[in-house]
């Protein structure tokens, strides 16, 4: 199994072994650094191009279809298709556009997607980069993505593009707050800022299974979701409201870059919220890397899952529930990881798990809708 488990690790070493014949030895950390550059780049396409697939069977599935099943054995060849096509046609650019940032928009979109799985652990020994600040890496590129699209709605010179690309903005500002504040528990519980430190730190108990963790948890995927632009906080591409949102004036190979850099991000995310709180490549029987991908894509499958079952919220709701929801509880859960370090066992399981309830029932009763009044009608005489 330990051969299964470092197969990838077991090829690196011995791709790397012989480039060391024929290149000099001072040169050999540079091209350690670009073999991870050019598998990320050769493996992101593929998975966001197979992500479109299952999402597209899974959501068929939901709506009692079939979904994509023409172009090879059960419709695999469908997302080879698609690119075929995104690369033949024509790409459209408004007169009155910005030409150089209306290209540069959706390379940048796709940009800070590839980045940051460089400190993503796919399994043991299978970091790209460890960096003992790779949580705070991740974050940092991660939200990059946001200004991507708003630089492409901006530079479309169209109203329904500047309004999808306003509204990522207030979706970055929203919910980049209480994120950041959820990964802080973690932080604390593990004293590192390393994600192989933190997976490491998951030996014995996932942080899933503690009171602070599932809400460490919780307002971490939601706060994620909503950064990846996926459902029901895909207001910035809202076609009920602005046609298609940012992306309206893009067409062509650039749309499918804005398409690739929000499949990749979701991805990355789960893989994030895998290694934070449900122990990386951490399980038995398996090699670590097919439980982090185990991990990863059951939680993308929770996302496709919105996607079919939830309708899109509306603005106020969606501000309304970053600040008025997610952040409060992101500040008390701090206090219940700091509780729980404090304390440790049972005690301080209990302490965190009343605070947070407490917690929970206040904010959910603050916030609930006030009750409709009755109508009245006035019938004509």
């Amino acid at each position: 199994m330990r051969a299964l488990d470092q197969i990838f690790v077991q090829f690196k070493a011995t791709v790397i072994e012989a480039v060391g014949r024929v290149v000099p030895e001072p040169l050999l950390p540079w091209c350690s650094m670009a073999f991870n550059i050019a598998v990320i780049a050769a493996i992101a396409p593929v998975i966001m191009m197979y992500l479109t697939w299952l999402e597209r069977k899974v959501v068929a599935r939901m709506q009692n279809r079939i979904g994509p099943n023409r172009v090879g054995l059960f419709g695999l060849g469908q997302p080879i298709a698609d690119g075929i096509k995104m690369l033949t046609k024509e790409d459209v650019i408004p007169e009155r556009a910005d030409r150089l940032l209306h290209f540069a928009a959706p390379v940048l979109a796709v940009i800070p997607a590839l980045l940051i799985f460089a400190v993503l652990p796919f399994g043991r020994n299978m970091v790209a980069v460890d960096l003992n600040a790779g949580l705070l890496y991740f974050l940092a590129v991660s939200s990059l993505g946001t200004f991507a699209v708003f630089l492409g709605g901006w530079a479309s010179r169209s109203k329904f593009s500047l309004l999808g690309g306003m509204r990522s903005v207030a979706q970055l500002i929203s919910y980049e707050v209480p994120m950041v504040l959820s990964v802080v528990a973690v932080v604390m519980a593990t004293g590192t800022l390393s994600t192989v430190r933190i997976v490491e730190a998951q030996r014995s108990l996932w942080f899933l299974f503690t009171p602070w963790g599932l809400v460490a948890f919780g307002i971490f995927f939601l706060s994620g979701t909503a950064e990846a632009n996926r459902t029901p906080f895909d207001l910035p591409e809202a076609e009920s409201e602005i046609v298609a949102g940012f992306h309206t004036e893009y067409s062509g190979m650039k749309f499918a870059l804005f398409y690739m850099g929000e499949f990749l991000s979701a991805f990355a995310m789960c893989g994030l919220a895998a290694t934070l709180f449900l122990g990386g490549w951490q399980g038995p029987g398996l090699p670590s890397w097919a439980w982090f991908l185990l991990k990863t894509y059951g939680l993308f499958f929770v996302l496709i899952w919105f996607r079919g079952t939830l309708p899109r919220l509306r603005v106020d709701q969606l501000m309304g529930l970053a600040w008025k929801f997610l952040l409060p509880l992101a500040l008390v859960d701090m206090l219940a990881a700091g509780l729980w370090v404090l304390y440790p066992g049972w005690r301080g399981g209990l302490l965190a798990l009343g605070l947070l309830s407490v917690c929970a029932a206040i904010l959910i009763l603050a916030n609930a809708p006030p009750s409709l009044e009755r109508r009245v009608y006035r019938y004509a005489e």
